[in-house]
C-alpha cells in the first residue's frame, strides 16, 4: 500500500500547523509565541494551495500570516515601551 504524495504533504503540514499552534501556546516569550502562530498561519496557507484553494491561501498569507503578525509584533513592543517607561517613572519616586 503506498500514500500518495500529496496525501503524504497534507498530512505534514498539518503537522506542522499543530506544532506551531503548540509552540505558541506553550512558549514563554510573547514574541517567539506570536512568529510561532505565524508560522502555523504560514503552514496553513500552503496547505491551502496544495488542497486546491489557491484564494483561500493568498488571504490566509496575507492577512492571517502577515497582517496579525505585524500587528501583534506592533503591539508588544509599545506595551513594553510603555511598561518601561512606567517602570522608569516609578523608580524616579
Amino acid at each position: 500500500m503506498t500514500i500518495p504524495v500529496l496525501t503524504l504533504l497534507t498530512f505534514v503540514l498539518c503537522a506542522g500547523i499543530l506544532v506551531g499552534g503548540l509552540l505558541a501556546v506553550l512558549l514563554d516569550n510573547m514574541i517567539s509565541a506570536v512568529i510561532s502562530a505565524g508560522l502555523a498561519s504560514l503552514f496553513a496557507s500552503v496547505a491551502y494551495v496544495v488542497l486546491a484553494a489557491p484564494d483561500v491561501a493568498m488571504t490566509e498569507a496575507s492577512i492571517g500570516s502577515g497582517l496579525t503578525t505585524m500587528i501583534f509584533l506592533y503591539a508588544i513592543r509599545k506595551t513594553q515601551n510603555n511598561n518601561d517607561s512606567m517602570d522608569e517613572a516609578r523608580d524616579e519616586k
